[in-house]
């Protein structure tokens, strides 16, 4: 099957989505950089790896752009956080999630590493986590509290499981969340569409990469 988007069609299709929900994606946002974090969510080798069950073709298309955001946000001197979905090897934390999907990311595993490419430097926040949500049961919102966060800028794989869910739930403790119609990627491209006009409706203000960097350079 061939991917709905690539490295070479992600800024053309990404005009398209957005035009696409253009008239509900009426909360237009300005980040404020002294609050504002990036969160990379589960961009590992195990949903990056087109042999692997839970291959996500769409995490491929967006590793350039993440890779630029993730430099701005550091030469910013702001936070980048990163989430990786894992699961014990002995299945104890798989819950129903073991009976909805084919195959686990196992902790510790190769599959289970972030991509090199944008891979976490020494000092950054890893947060680990069993379900979809980067805030259930993690410690996500305290270090976010910590850190004095307001703005919460998502990026990462899937759009439609675990960005958005995590969207939904920061909104729900109200951050500010810009959501990336060209950082977030799913299996196809009807899941992508659907999560930005759902999220722009209700949850976030959808974005592109390039408008969060220049607010990140004013």
């Amino acid at each position: 099957m061939n991917p709905y988007v690539t490295v070479d069609s992600l800024e053309e299709k990404t005009g398209e989505w957005l035009m696409r929900i253009k008239s509900f994606n009426s909360h237009r946002m300005q980040m404020k950089k002294g609050k504002s974090a990036l969160l990379v969510i589960d961009m590992q080798d195990f949903f990056l790896n087109p042999a692997s069950p839970a291959f996500a073709c769409g995490g491929l298309a967006i590793l350039p752009t993440l890779k630029s955001l993730i430099k701005a946000f550091r030469e910013a001197r702001r936070p980048v956080i990163y989430t990786c979905h894992v699961h014990h090897p002995d299945r104890i934390d798989v819950g129903i999630m073991g009976w909805w999907w084919e195959g686990m990311c196992v902790e510790g595993s190769a599959g289970s590493k972030v991509r090199g490419e944008i891979a976490p430097l020494p000092n950054e926040k890893v947060v680990f986590k069993h379900r979809y949500s980067a805030f259930y049961n993690t410690d996500l919102e305290t270090v976010l509290r910590c850190l004095e966060v307001k703005d919460l800028v998502i990026s990462g794989i899937m759009t439609n499981m675990c960005c958005e869910s995590t969207a939904r739930d920061a909104y729900l403790r109200d951050y500010r969340v810009f959501f990336l119609a060209d950082g977030t990627g799913s299996v196809n491209e009807e899941m992508h569409l659907a999560s930005l006009l759902n999220l722009a409706f209700g949850f976030a203000y959808v974005t592109r990469a390039e408008e969060i960097v220049r607010e990140l350079l004013q």
